[in-house]
Parts: C-alpha cells; sequence; structure tokens
C-alpha cells in the first residue's frame, strides 16, 4: 500500500513539472553496433531507470510524448520524482538503425539491455553508483524479465506493464521470410492501444499517432520468437512489480495472476490501474503509475 506521503509528494512533483525539455541523446556502442538511449535526469537522482519499449513503437513516442496542454511524458514525470530516466531504441527502432542482419531476435534485444545497463552502471563510480531498476512495456516487458531473469544481480528491480505472456503457453520455432518484409506502419495501428474511451483524451492520440509515424514509418521485423519460452516467472529473483491495467485485453487477469504466483522471489508486488488499458503510461493513469513506481522503488532504500 502506497504511504500518504509518497501520494501526496509524488503528485506535487508530477503537477508541478518545469517546461518539457528534450532529452539527452546517448551513443551506446554495442558489438559494435550503435544503439540510441535517451536520458532525462533530475538535479539529483536516487536510482537510475531503464525503460524499454514495445513491439511496434520506439522510445520516444511512448515515454516522452508531448501533448499540447497536457502532460503526458512518462520520462518528465519520472525525472520529476527523482530518477535517472534513460529510454533505449531497440535495434530498427525510432534512432537505432538495424544491424546488418535485418532482423531483431529476443536474444539480441535481451543482450542489448544488458550491455546497457552495464553502460549506466559505469557511469557512476562506486560506492556512489546509483541503483537500476528495469521498465518494460508490453514486449518490452518480456525482454526486461528475460534480462532480470539472466542477470539478477546486476539489477535493483525490475517493473513490467502490459506483460501478457502466458507462462503455459510455449513460443514455437517457426519459419522466417529470407527477408524482412519491411512494412509500413499505419495510423490506425498507432491509435489502437487507446482502447478506453474515458481513460485518454483525444490530443493524447492525435499526438501520438503523429510522433509513432514520424519516429517508426516502417515496422520492425523479428525472429526467433521461441526464444521468449525460455523465461521461467520462477526463475525470477530480482524484485519485481507487475503493473497492468484492469482494462488491458493484453494482459488478462488469468494470466496476471499465473505470472505474479509463479515468480520465484519473494520480493514481489502486484498493482492493478483501475480504469486503465494497454497504454496505461499514456493515460490518465500517468500519475498513479508514476505513484506506483516511486513507492517500489522507494521501499528498497536502505
Amino acid at each position: 500500500m502506497l504511504s500518504a506521503q509518497c501520494w501526496v509528494l509524488s503528485a506535487l512533483l508530477l503537477s508541478a513539472q518545469p517546461a518539457a525539455r528534450p532529452p539527452v541523446k546517448h551513443d551506446v556502442v554495442v558489438d559494435g553496433h550503435h544503439l540510441a538511449v535517451w536520458e532525462k535526469k533530475p538535479a539529483q537522482a536516487r536510482a537510475a531507470i531503464l525503460l524499454i519499449h514495445g513491439r511496434t513503437w520506439s522510445s520516444l513516442p511512448n515515454f516522452d510524448l508531448q501533448v499540447p496542454g497536457e502532460r503526458r511524458s512518462f520520462m518528465d514525470a519520472l525525472a520529476a520524482s527523482g530518477l535517472d530516466v534513460f529510454a533505449v531504441d531497440l535495434r530498427g527502432y525510432g534512432s537505432t538503425p538495424r544491424d546488418a542482419s535485418g532482423w531483431l531476435t529476443p536474444d539480441r534485444a535481451v543482450a542489448d539491455v544488458h550491455a546497457v545497463v552495464a553502460w549506466i552502471q559505469q557511469r557512476t563510480a562506486a560506492p556512489s553508483r546509483l541503483p537500476v531498476y528495469l521498465f518494460g512495456l508490453s514486449r518490452g516487458a518480456m525482454v526486461a524479465a528475460m534480462a532480470a531473469q539472466q542477470r539478477p544481480e546486476t539489477l535493483a528491480g525490475v517493473v513490467l506493464l502490459g506483460f501478457g505472456f502466458d507462462p503455459d503457453d510455449q513460443v514455437r520455432a517457426s519459419e522466417s521470410p529470407a527477408r524482412p518484409p519491411r512494412l509500413r506502419n499505419v495510423a490506425d495501428a498507432a491509435a489502437a492501444d487507446f482502447i478506453t474511451r474515458d481513460a485518454y483524451t483525444q490530443p493524447t492520440v492525435t499526438a501520438f499517432v503523429q510522433a509513432a509515424l514520424q519516429a517508426d514509418p516502417i515496422r520492425t521485423d523479428w525472429r526467433d520468437e521461441h526464444q521468449f519460452s525460455t523465461f521461467r516467472p520462477a526463475q525470477m529473483q530480482a524484485p519485481v512489480l507487475l503493473v497492468h491495467g484492469d482494462r488491458d485485453p493484453e494482459a488478462p487477469l488469468a494470466v496476471e495472476t499465473k505470472l505474479f504466483t509463479r515468480f520465484g522471489t519473494p520480493d514481489k508486488a502486484w498493482v492493478i490501474l483501475p480504469g486503465a488499458d494497454h497504454a496505461a503510461h499514456l493515460e490518465k493513469s500517468l500519475g498513479q503509475l508514476v505513484r506506483t513506481i516511486v513507492w517500489f522503488i522507494r521501499r528498497h532504500e536502505v
């Protein structure tokens, strides 16, 4: 349960955000490939958090959306709460080009996340090094969960939003075409995650569709998705916060129940955002989502 002090402080920080500033872009080289990593930081950070986007859209439309007259930037809200916020564009998304293969695989995405976490940790020397958390959205939650399963010792915790992976449904290996299809993204797909009419505003949807199509005009191509089946909730030992909107069809309650009860770590929490759906980070639930993350991080402070 969130403390009253945490709720009030986070609400004040969220409402008092300064005028939006663009994120700082970093070039992180992983196995010879250049990844775009975006950052927004407060004057004094208490922890770092790395945001991992979902299947179709890259980091800036999802996490730093600027809407005239509204505050919808997830990065701004987290930074205002005292977090050093990073967001990675995985290969083929946003400002990160595809690699020579033209494809992205789960194992490649997880390896890149490990490398970015190491890069974040190297930016500050021990003992003042900030604890690092992962935040994964939708498919990004799957990537974050796999990263946390593989190297829990590198992370202070992981936050999973819209995590619809059913641990009883294993992803089967399937053949991919010889070449990546490189299909164009469309406006209807950009608006599809806004499901519950009273959960969002029309200016938010309009701004998101425009930003998403500008950042990701071509759909990124994945293959070898059976690699996701190496995730085992029982092997999750990092502290975990599972969050989902109660109206999210991509993360059914039955699946969330399986995940939460099977997580191996005793340090786990599950929060349901009432009235929110798959785009909870961009909807009116943004403030509650940020307060929940702040509570999760502060409960680990000494």
